[in-house]
């Protein structure tokens, strides 16, 4: 930090395990990401190449060497995942993430019906070669999952092999554990805490009061995904109580 200041929280140093960052990059180029960089590499732990961007994005692989350069993994998007299986192309994504050098992998079934014992052999094969982050939910605002569903589909894939799970929202923080205005499910996020521990959770929330939810809720080292590269030091100054919406909430307790 750039100058001492007390009472503020212990921030997990990197690489970390839990206090997670995770953005998504929905199109940037090579000098943007490198801007970008130049300002956030220190507080980002995973990069999302959102959606199925990574097929039309151009210098791709110049692209993800840029960030693995700054130890910060990169991923495909949970949708270009299941773009390649409902193609019958598994065995193509695993190769195309063997040659991109791509060591953590997005398992979604947010667009399309995957059996769930299904699911968990996916996870089971490419937990074998990357860190897999599994996504539970769907990005259809119709379909309600009830709570003691998330609860049993997320143990079931931590089961399978995956190290954490996301809780679904889109990149725009309307679905899964959201209502349509951006809400926050509070029962249901509750009562999943009840039985999958936090640190397991990739907890989706692009809105500015989503992360706020889940700072009080959780503290300062909640993992928090689907962020905006331009929020990212906002976020982090957040965590620690120097922004305005959190800056009573944690003097006095560190």
């Amino acid at each position: 930090m750039n100058f001492n200041l007390t009472q503020i929280p212990d921030r997990t140093k990197k690489p970390r395990t839990h206090g997670l960052t995770m953005v998504m990059d929905k199109g940037l180029s090579l000098e943007e990401a490198k801007n970008f960089l130049s300002v956030a590499s220190p507080h980002v732990d995973i990069l999302k190449l959102g959606f199925g961007t990574s097929f039309v994005t151009p210098n791709l692989r110049q692209k993800i060497e840029l960030y693995q350069s700054a130890n910060i993994p990169v991923y495909f998007g949970g949708t270009l995942f299941e773009a390649f299986l409902i193609r019958n192309q598994f065995d193509e994504f695993v190769n195309v993430i063997k040659d991109y050098g791509i060591k953590h992998i997005e398992v979604s079934d947010g667009s399309i019906t995957i059996p769930h014992a299904e699911k968990c052999g996916y996870i089971e094969k490419l937990s074998k070669i990357a860190v897999v982050l599994s996504e539970v939910g769907s990005k259809d605002a119709e379909h309600i999952i009830p709570p003691y569903k998330w609860i049993e589909l997320m143990n079931a894939e931590l089961g399978a092999g995956a190290t954490y799970v996301i809780a679904e929202a889109r990149e725009s923080g309307n679905v899964g554990i959201y209502r349509g205005s951006g809400e926050v499910r509070e029962g249901l996020v509750q009562e999943i805490l009840t039985k999958v521990p936090s640190e397991k959770i990739i907890w989706e929330a692009p809105q500015k009061a989503q992360q706020l939810y889940f700072l009080e809720l959780i503290g300062c080292n909640v993992n928090l995904g689907n962020l905006a590269p331009h929020e990212v030091i906002s976020l982090e100054a957040m965590r620690i109580g120097l922004r305005g919406d959190t800056f009573h909430l944690f003097l006095d307790k560190a």
